[in-house]
C-alpha cells in the first residue's frame, strides 16, 4: 500500500507499507539520492517482511516526496511520520534501519524524539562535512554548488535546499549517547569508499549501552551493497533485542 504522509512541519512524504507480523515494524530509511522504489530498497523490504511489517519512504526532496532535502537535519520529521504511521497500523514495536544519510537521520531521530524500540545505522557518517574520500568530495560538490544542485534535480531526482544549515544540527556522534536505553546496532564495511571505519568507531564509542558494532569484511556502502545475508542478520538482531 502506497500512502502520502504529512510531517509535523508540513511536508508531504511518499511512503509504502508491506504488512507483516504485528509484533514489529521495520521503518527503513534510504541514503542520499535514494528512494523506496529503488531495487536495493525493495530487496531490503523483501527480507525484512519475513520478520514483520515494513514501511519504506522517500525522504523530503527525494523521488515523489515534497519539499527539499536538508541532507540529514529536518529529515527526522520524515522518519517520525513513518513511525507514527506504523503505530497507527497497530504494530507493537518499531525498529528504524537507516543507510548512509538515512543512518545519520535514524540516530538523530532516536536521540531527539525517543520514539522507537531499536535502531540500526548502516554505513553512517559520525560527523558532518567529511571530505576525506573522493566520493564525499563529489557529494559536497552536488550539495554546495548551484550546478551540482541542478544536476541533482535533473539526473538524480533529488532537490536540495539552498543555503545550507543555519544553525548546524548536532552530528550523529554528538547525539548517540542519548539513544540509551534503546538498543543501537552500528554496521559498517571495511570496503566503504565514502566513510572509513573511523566513523563507525566514533559513533559506537559515543553511544551508551546497549550497543553493538559490526565491522563487515568486504562490505562497501549502504543499501546498494547490502547483501541478503547481512539484511537477514540485521533483522534477526532486531527481533532478538525486541523480545
Amino acid at each position: 500500500m502506497t500512502f502520502t504522509l504529512k510531517t509535523s512541519d508540513g511536508v508531504l512524504v511518499s511512503a509504502h507499507h508491506e504488512p507483516g507480523d504485528q509484533s514489529v515494524a521495520f521503518v527503513v530509511a534510504h541514503g542520499f539520492t535514494g528512494s523506496w522504489r529503488r531495487p536495493a530498497m525493495r530487496r531490503a523490504a523483501t527480507v525484512f517482511k519475513s520478520y514483520g511489517g515494513v514501511i519504506t519512504f522517500d525522504f523530503r526532496g527525494h523521488g515523489t516526496s515534497g519539499g527539499t532535502s536538508t541532507v540529514g537535519d529536518q529529515e527526522i520529521h520524515d522518519v517520525e511520520a513513518a513511525v507514527q504511521w506504523a503505530r497507527s497500523l497497530g504494530y507493537q514495536r518499531i525498529a528504524t534501519v537507516g543507510f548512509s544519510m538515512g543512518a545519520s537521520v535514524v540516530v538523530r531521530h532516536a536521540a531527539l524524539l525517543r520514539d522507537v524500540d531499536a535502531v540500526v545505522a548502516v554505513s553512517s557518517p559520525a560527523r558532518w562535512y567529511y571530505r576525506g574520500t573522493p566520493p564525499m568530495r563529489r557529494v559536497h560538490w552536488v550539495i554546495e554548488r548551484r550546478l551540482g544542485r541542478l544536476v541533482s534535480r535533473a539526473v538524480l531526482r533529488t532537490r536540495i535546499a539552498v543555503g545550507g544549515w543555519n544553525p548546524v544540527p548536532e552530528a550523529p556522534h554528538e547525539l548517540a549517547g542519548k539513544i540509551t536505553p534503546t538498543p543501537l546496532l552500528v554496521v559498517h564495511g571495511d570496503a566503504d569508499t565514502y566513510f572509513p571505519l573511523e566513523h563507525a568507531h566514533q559513533l559506537y564509542e559515543a553511544a551508551s549501552e546497549p550497543k553493538e558494532l559490526w565491522i563487515e569484511p568486504g562490505f562497501a556502502h549502504a543499501e546498494n551493497a547490502a547483501t541478503e545475508d547481512l539484511l537477514h542478520r540485521i533483522a534477526a538482531w532486531i527481533t532478538t533485542h525486541l523480545r
